[in-house]
C-alpha cells in the first residue's frame, strides 16, 4: 500500500479520477459494505480504459493472448479447461480462477500470494508462462498507440503511463464485475422463492454434521459465498484459496487442479473421500472418515441449491464483454 500511496503523491492520481465521472456501484442487498482503494476510485473513463486492456493482447510479449484469453466472460471469467494456456500454449500450473466480486478479496490466486487487487495485474503480465513481457515494454506499446495515448489522457493526465496507471485501469475495470443477481439472491430480495429440493440443499449445506460447507463458504451471513480465507481440504498439503460457491454452473472444472469435472464428484468427494489426512483443516472433522456421508437424495439436494448461486445475468451481461 505505500508504493500506491507514494505513487498518488507524484501523479496526483486521486485529482485526475475526481475530474472525471466516479463510476457508480450498485446498492447490493445482502452484501457487505463494499471497500472501497481511495488511491484508485473507479471511474467511467477509468473503467472503459480498463475493459479495452483487459480484452487487448497488447499486454502480452507476442500480442497473441490478453487478459481474457484464460478468463472468459461465459465461464464466469474463468476457463473451462483444466490449465489455461499462456504464451506458445504453456500450461499453467493452477486451475484459473474466475473473476467477480474481487473488491471484497483480500487475497489473491490459490495460495494467496498477494493482497490488494491493484497488485493483481503486475503478475500475469511478467510472468513468463503466461504473458510474459516485461512491464518497460508494455509502457511502450501503450504510448505508441493514439488510441491510448487519448484515453491515458483523460483518466491519467498523462499520454505516456508507466505500469501503475496501467494496473490501475485494470483493476478498476475488475472491481465493476459484480456478481449479485443469481435465483438465490433473488430469494433474498423477495423476487423468487427456493424449490423444496433447493431449500433442502440450503439446510443441509449450513448444517455442521451434513454438508458442512458454512465454515468456507458463507451464504447465510452474507452473499458472497466465501470467507476469503484460506484453508485446506484435504487434497493436497499447504492452505489454499476458499473460492466462492458462486456461479459454479460456469466454472468447472473444480479445485486448484481442476481434477473434478462436476459437481456431483466434487460433493461426493466431500461427502465420501475424505480420510483424515493430517493437513486436513479441523472445520472439516464431520467430513473426515465419512461421518456426514450424504445419501443419493441429499446430494441432488445440495447439488440444487449450489446451482442457485449461479449468476446467468452476469455471464451475459455486454458491459463486461469484449469492446473490440
Amino acid at each position: 500500500m505505500a508504493r500506491f500511496l507514494i505513487f498518488v503523491l507524484l501523479f496526483g492520481l486521486c485529482g485526475a479520477a475526481s475530474e472525471n465521472e466516479l463510476y457508480e456501484f450498485p446498492v447490493l442487498f445482502a452484501f457487505p459494505k463494499m471497500p472501497v482503494n481511495e488511491q484508485n476510485l473507479a471511474t467511467k473513463e477509468g473503467v472503459k480504459l480498463g475493459r479495452y486492456l483487459f480484452y487487448d493482447p497488447i499486454l502480452s510479449a507476442d500480442s497473441s493472448i490478453s487478459c481474457a484469453s484464460c478468463h472468459h466472460q461465459k465461464n464466469a471469467f474463468a476457463d473451462a479447461a483444466r490449465f489455461s494456456k499462456g504464451i506458445g500454449a504453456q500450461l499453467q500450473q493452477r486451475n484459473t480462477l474466475p473473476l467477480f466480486n474481487l473488491a471484497w478479496y483480500n487475497s489473491f490466486f490459490w495460495d494467496g500470494r498477494i493482497a490488494i487487487l491493484e497488485d493483481l495485474p503486475f503478475h500475469p503480465v511478467r510472468t513468463k508462462s503466461e504473458m510474459n513481457l516485461n512491464w518497460q515494454e508494455a509502457e511502450k506499446r501503450i504510448a505508441n498507440k493514439p488510441f491510448y495515448r487519448k484515453q491515458f489522457r483523460t483518466v491519467f493526465k498523462t499520454e505516456s503511463p508507466d505500469s501503475n496507471q496501467i494496473v490501475f485501469a485494470i483493476s478498476q475495470f475488475l472491481r465493476t464485475l459484480i456478481s449479485a443477481n443469481s435465483k438465490y439472491d433473488q430469494v433474498l430480495r423477495g423476487e423468487k422463492h427456493l424449490t423444496t429440493d433447493e431449500y433442502a440443499g440450503f439446510i443441509l449445506a449450513n448444517n455442521q454434521t451434513k454438508g458442512n460447507c458454512l465454515h468456507c463458504h458463507i451464504t447465510d451471513a452474507h452473499a458472497l459465498g466465501t470467507n476469503g480465507k484460506m484453508s485446506n481440504n484435504g487434497l493436497d498439503a499447504g492452505l489454499f484459496k476458499n473460492p466462492s460457491l458462486r456461479n459454479l454452473a460456469f466454472t468447472a472444472p473444480y479445485m486448484d487442479d481442476g481434477r473434478f469435472n462436476t459437481l456431483e464428484e466434487v460433493v461426493d468427494f466431500y461427502s465420501d473421500s475424505i480420510k483424515n489426512p493430517a493437513y486436513a483443516d479441523s472445520k472439516m472433522g464431520h467430513l473426515q472418515n465419512g461421518k456426514s456421508a450424504l445419501n443419493a437424495l441429499e446430494k441432488k439436494q445440495l447439488i440444487a441449491f449450489l446451482k442457485t448461486l449461479s449468476d446467468s445475468a452476469f455471464v451475459l451481461d455486454a458491459r463486461f464483454s469484449n469492446p473490440f
